[in-house]
C-alpha cells in the first residue's frame, strides 16, 4: 500500500533533507519512524525534492509503501509519536501505487523572509537578519527578469550536476510585514541554491549595489562562475507543492 504524507519541519538542526552518513537529516528521521510502523522493515521515503541545511518546510510531500494497510489516522498518530519535535506530519492519504511525490509534482512555491529591522536573536534561524532598509520597488522591477522560462545556470550551485538548468518561474511576489519582507517564488521546479541566489541578487539591487540590467546580464551569462553571493539558508521555506 502506498501512502502520501504532508509534513513540515524546522530545518535548523538538520544537515539538509537527504540522508548523509553520520549526519542528522530529515529523511533519516522520517525513514526511522516509517520503518518502525512497517514492522521494523527498512522503508524508503521519496520526497518532492531536497532542501539544504538550515532550510525549513511549511509543506513538504513524500510517499512510501507499507507491507500491510494501516488506517491513515493511525499512521499520522504513530509517526508523530515517533518523530522528533522539529518534524510534524499533518496529513496522511492512501494513494495509487503509481503516485510519485517527486516526478508528479507540477509546481513548487518557496518563501524567503528578510528582516530589515533590529537584530532579534530569537528570529536568527527563521529569517535573514539583514538589518538594512531595502528599496522594494527596485527589487520588484528586477525580479521581472526571472519571470518566464529561462536557463538559470548562473543561479545554480556548482554542486548541482544536472545538465538541464532550464526552469520556468510563474510568479514572484513581495509582501512587507512590519520590518519583515517576504519574497515568494512559484515555478515548475527549483535547483540547488537557485532561490537563494536569486534572492541574493535582488537584495543587492534593493541596497543600490546592483541594477536590474546587471541581474539580466548575469542571467544571460549562463555561467555558474558568474554567480553572486547567495542569501543564507535560514530565511528559506518550502511553502507548497502542487500536483
Amino acid at each position: 500500500m502506498r501512502y502520501k504524507i504532508l509534513f513540515s519541519y524546522d530545518g535548523t538542526a538538520f544537515f539538509g533533507y537527504q540522508v548523509q552518513p553520520g549526519l542528522r537529516t530529515v529523511q533519516e528521521e522520517l525513514e526511522r519512524a516509517v520503518s518502525y510502523l512497517n514492522g521494523q522493515k527498512k522503508t524508503i521515503t521519496v520526497a518532492s525534492g531536497r532542501t539544504d541545511r538550515g532550510v525549513h518546510a511549511l509543506m513538504q510531500v513524500a510517499h512510501f509503501d507499507l507491507q500491510y494497510p494501516i488506517p491513515c489516522f493511525k499512521i499520522k498518530r504513530g509517526l508523530n509519536s515517533l518523530l522528533p519535535d522539529d518534524i510534524h506530519v499533518y496529513q496522511v492519504e492512501e494513494v495509487d501505487s503509481d503516485f510519485h511525490a517527486r516526478y508528479m509534482a507540477k509546481s513548487k512555491t518557496y518563501n524567503y523572509r528578510i528582516s530589515m529591522g533590529e537584530y532579534n536573536p530569537l528570529m536568527r534561524n527563521y529569517c535573514y537578519p539583514l538589518g538594512k532598509e531595502l528599496d522594494i520597488s527596485l527589487m520588484e522591477e528586477a525580479a521581472k527578469v526571472f519571470l518566464g522560462r529561462h536557463d538559470f545556470r548562473s543561479f545554480v550551485d556548482s554542486e548541482d550536476k544536472r545538465e538541464n538548468t532550464v526552469r520556468e518561474i510563474y510568479q514572484i511576489t513581495f509582501e512587507r510585514k512590519g520590518d519583515f519582507l517576504d519574497i515568494t517564488f512559484s515555478g515548475d521546479g527549483f535547483m540547488k541554491y537557485q532561490v537563494r541566489n536569486m534572492v541574493g541578487a535582488l537584495i543587492l539591487v534593493g541596497l543600490g549595489k546592483r541594477s536590474k540590467e546587471e541581474v539580466e546580464e548575469l542571467l544571460q551569462n549562463k555561467s555558474r562562475a558568474s554567480a553572486w553571493k547567495a542569501a543564507p539558508a535560514c530565511g528559506l521555506y518550502l511553502e507548497k507543492v502542487e500536483y
